[in-house]
């Protein structure tokens, strides 16, 4: 039987990964021993993911700010119990998981929780525009992608969180499951659940 190929790039890409997983827990044991030099590299290193990830889930800009302060809050305040025993993004998105997921929950209490800033819808849609476009093209994306928002915000809690972790954040079921709380067989029936009904919600724009 022939040998097979050596896949060079796919080693380098996951001598890559396994470089950026040590360095971030690097950096997170030197802050556990005081070096708040190591926890601005953090913070600069994942602030923008969590935002992201935060504002898809609470869909207010100004409100995910506000909450990625207070995930980097924890995370700094529970720094002398960190152990390097899971990924440190799973244990931040975690962290930001629940603070969304409370939110949520929270808001759904007060009145008027359905319309949405203007402004942050305004600055939600100025990232989705393509200046190649036409404005009728603009519209027409601008569109479908306020139709699928609407749909993936329409999900509930658990289900929309698996989805924007999987599909955007581009995160493996085992690291899902790590940041819900749940077994990967769980992630999976969260997911197929929530695109069974983003399919059904959706089926005009196929």
């Amino acid at each position: 039987m022939p040998p097979q190929p050596f896949d060079q790039a796919g080693v380098k890409e996951d001598m890559m990964a396994v470089a950026t997983l040590e360095r971030d827990a690097e950096l997170m044991l030197r802050v556990r021993e005081g070096d708040t030099h190591s926890f601005g590299l953090l913070l600069e290193r994942h602030r923008v993911p969590v935002i992201h990830f935060l504002c898809r889930m609470v869909q207010n800009q100004p409100v995910a700010e506000e909450l990625a302060q207070e995930v980097f809050l924890r995370v700094y305040r529970s720094r002398a119990n960190y152990e390097p025993t899971a990924k440190f993004t799973t244990w931040l998105f975690r962290i930001a998981s629940h603070l969304a997921l409370n939110w949520i929950r929270d808001k759904r209490h007060e009145r008027g929780q359905e319309s949405l800033d203007a402004e942050v819808q305004e600055g939600m849609s100025r990232q989705v525009q393509d200046r190649g476009m036409s404005a009728e093209q603009s519209l027409v994306r601008q569109s479908k992608f306020e139709e699928i928002r609407r749909a993936i915000d329409g999900l509930p809690e658990k289900q929309r969180a698996a989805v924007l972790m999987h599909k955007y954040d581009e995160m493996e079921y085992s690291q899902i499951a790590s940041v819900l709380e749940c077994s990967e067989s769980a992630v999976k029936s969260l997911l197929f659940r929530a695109y069974e009904s983003l399919r059904a919600r959706l089926a005009h724009m196929a």
